[in-house]
């Protein structure tokens, strides 16, 4: 017997045309939903002003699944990691960051939270941790949307225990703002998500189909209600899958994990450059900017030795002036295990120093989540393997 669906993987019309096979009125459609993504409740029975008999056939044909918290990190700067089990006992990671201008160009009262796709990953990026235990699975919708709901769900959490407490006047959290004063059921929480980027475990573009149906629901109002222009996907240069992504409505914001100009460079670290150089990426990106006419963003990651050499600037402003993209540099975050090295402050500065004076709009990225492990995959791959060892 196939596995039922479950309900955060359906859309508000895949919702309309079941209830009104069940004989149920439309208005119990944004009913459900309110319960799914304002309220964000974990059990049928919460749903108190949906009918009982409606409640049993929801039961009967969805599940209702949430993900489990294992362990959560904060580093000094509020940046917060979740690792989260699934209903399958796999792990997969979402990272909060409280975003300031060199971050993504959000103003600081903006929260961003970074999304996984997949449990591992196939792409062996040499770098990264999320591959080096290779590729499980890919994550359904409802796996996707639900990190989001998560995090806001831990959030209320918080904030209820904080009113409990009489902290809250006391004692300001500077990541998070005050949340109503009403604890009521019936009434809405304020959403803390403003934006998304879709860099977490695993290559997104590998999971087209199930990351753009969950894109669309937490872009719907009905549900995430977070832009479209808010949410960035990021890829590590699948060309076919971004000339697709070029032909969708929606105006999600493209970025691509370039870490090296030249494919000298790209090929040593990412065997995806092997099937996809340069010359074939830099024509999807053409493509995709010509169709989209939004601005691309080069997620470039200094590695010591590597790729942070004043020469590499020469190929990486060519490319993106010819692209009119934007660079943002994020200094390595270590992995053990790994032989890779952070380079020095002095050198990073240096790198974005040379690429502004070529002309090119460059961020670097100062200090967000270093001290807790916040590279894509270092939690999971320390958890599962305490856990193998019987830690």
């Amino acid at each position: 017997m196939p596995a039922l669906p479950d309900i955060k993987s359906q859309t508000r019309e895949e919702l309309a045309t079941r209830f009104a096979e069940w004989k149920q009125p439309a208005y119990r459609v944004p009913q459900l939903l309110e319960w799914l993504y304002l309220h964000r409740a974990t059990d049928w029975d919460a749903m108190t002003n949906l009918p009982k008999a409606l409640r049993q056939k929801l039961r009967e044909h969805f599940t209702l699944q949430t993900l489990e918290l294992l362990r959560k990190q904060g580093a000094r700067d509020v940046t917060q990691k979740f690792l989260w089990r699934l209903a399958d006992h796999s792990l997969i990671e979402s990272v909060l960051i409280p975003a300031n201008p060199a971050l993504y160009g959000e103003a600081s009262d903006r929260h961003t939270l970074c999304v996984s796709t997949q449990v591992g990953c196939a792409y062996g990026c040499k770098f990264c941790a999320s591959g080096l235990d290779g590729w499980k699975r890919n994550l359904l919708p409802h796996e996707i949307v639900e990190q989001v709901v998560a995090v806001e769900r831990w959030h209320d959490a918080v904030e209820r225990e904080k009113r409990r407490k009489g902290e809250e006047e006391n004692s300001p959290d500077p990541l998070f703002p005050s949340a109503p004063a009403s604890t009521s059921p019936q009434q809405a929480s304020e959403r803390l998500i403003n934006n998304l980027v879709i860099m977490g475990m695993g290559e997104p573009l590998a999971n087209y189909e199930n990351l753009l149906k969950a894109l669309r629901l937490l872009n719907a109002p009905w549900g995430g209600g977070i832009g479209a222009r808010k949410i960035t996907i990021s890829t590590s240069g699948l060309a076919p899958q971004i000339r697709r992504l070029a032909d969708e409505p929606e105006q999600f914001r493209l970025a691509v994990s370039l870490h090296g100009a030249t494919d000298e460079v790209r090929s040593r670290i990412m065997p995806v450059n092997r099937k996809f150089p340069l010359r074939e990426l830099s024509a999807a990106l053409e493509d995709y900017q010509s169709r989209k006419e939004r601005m691309i963003t080069f997620e470039y990651i200094l590695i010591a030795g590597v790729n942070d050499s004043l020469e590499q600037t020469r190929p990486l402003a060519a490319l993106a002036r010819r692209l009119k993209a934007k660079v943002n540099l994020i200094p390595y975050n270590q992995v053990q295990g790994l032989p890779w090295e952070r380079p020095a402050d002095e050198i990073c500065e240096a790198f974005l120093a040379a690429l502004e004076k070529q002309k090119v709009i460059a961020t670097l990225r100062r200090e967000k989540g270093h001290e807790i492990d916040a590279a894509c995959g270092q939690l999971r791959l320390k958890t599962e393997r305490e856990l193998s060892e019987g830690k």
